[in-house]
């Protein structure tokens, strides 16, 4: 292999959206606020439940880390991908390409396995809510939480270690706005077929497990409110669940049809839109929608405010009185 073909194994150009040159500003500027919020209302709410005594209960321990592997994962693609908007080159070397991909991967099957935590954490809360504290108890909560990382850090090792295997030598431009396995594939000159199965068999096992958990418990927990005769506990129910399953469906079904779907590999077009959605604009709308619907969590926010408030008020107290 020559010194050249050599090059093409080892560094890659991210086209991104170059596609639409005109738009880079405007593009950067969304993607720019898309981060911060992302940022600032993922780790607002780890802060928040670390520091509210009432919230350390599984269903705000679940939150708390799926907010922060939502920050996780828009810290291994935005910053890269904002600064490919006004470089030159938009190179990014194999082993970053890699990082880049094992670290989103991380994040995202960890998701899975804490909103499968999440649903089932309802599930005994609405249909079996005096068995709550014996059947979800701390020692559960801290084993599912572990287990939720753990298979975060062993997922994207299969397919990273696989990624070896392969050779690129056709091209080095990646059509994506990160390194993502699927177009890898693409690049290849050896044919990438274990590392496809692979992708499919692990990917839709860890899905489909987690998926039926997640579907399995909101259909026991909407049985279980239509059979209420409060109206007022099944509204409050029906709510919290409806947000929480909305967020599921979006997560789910964007991964589903991204890494599960037949003939993956070869739709490239359908990368980017669905990435977007799935890596960026759902851990946006995560705080939003777990949080800000939540009566616990706003009051908790407004508790911090007022004592931020007192504290300030006392502070400037001497102040007022040597004046």
């Amino acid at each position: 292999m020559t010194e050249e073909n050599y090059s093409l194994t080892t560094e890659f150009i991210l086209m991104g959206f170059t596609d639409h040159p005109e738009l880079k500003t405007l593009l950067f500027v969304v993607f720019l606020a898309i981060y911060l919020i992302t940022m600032v209302g993922n780790l607002a709410l780890v802060v928040l439940i670390y520091m509210e005594c009432r919230l350390h209960s599984p269903m705000y321990i679940f939150l708390g880390n799926l907010a922060l592997m939502d920050s996780c994962c828009s810290c291994a693609i935005t910053p890269k991908m904002l600064e490919n908007f006004f470089s030159v080159d938009k190179i990014i070397s194999l082993y970053e390409c890699m990082a880049q991909f094992y670290f989103a991967c991380l994040a995202e099957t960890a998701d899975c396995f804490l909103l499968a935590a999440m649903a089932y954490d309802r599930f005994v809360a609405i249909c079996s809510p005096l068995q709550y504290h014996t059947m979800m108890s701390k020692k559960l909560c801290v084993h599912m939480t572990t287990g939720a990382y753990i298979a975060g850090i062993l997922h994207p090792m299969i397919y990273v270690g696989l990624l070896f295997r392969l050779t690129f030598c056709r091209s080095n431009q990646i059509n994506h706005f990160f390194c993502d396995v699927l177009p890898l594939f693409r690049l290849s000159c050896v044919d990438p077929y274990i590392n496809e199965l692979m992708l499919l068999i692990f990917a839709g096992l860890i899905q489909i497990f987690t998926l039926t958990i997640v579907l399995i418990s909101y259909l026991c927990i909407l049985f279980t409110i239509f059979t209420m005769k409060s109206k007022e506990g099944r509204g409050k129910a029906l709510s919290t669940c409806a947000s929480h399953f909305i967020s599921v469906s979006m997560f789910y079904g964007s991964l589903l049809f991204m890494y599960v779907r037949p003939n993956s590999v070869n739709e490239a077009y359908k990368d980017i839109p669905v990435a977007v959605f799935y890596a960026l604009v759902i851990p946006l709308l995560n705080p939003f929608i777990y949080s800000l619907r939540n009566k616990e969590v706003t009051n908790a926010m407004k508790r911090i405010m007022e004592k931020r408030k007192c504290c300030n008020i006392l502070k400037q107290v001497p102040f007022l009185v040597d004046n």
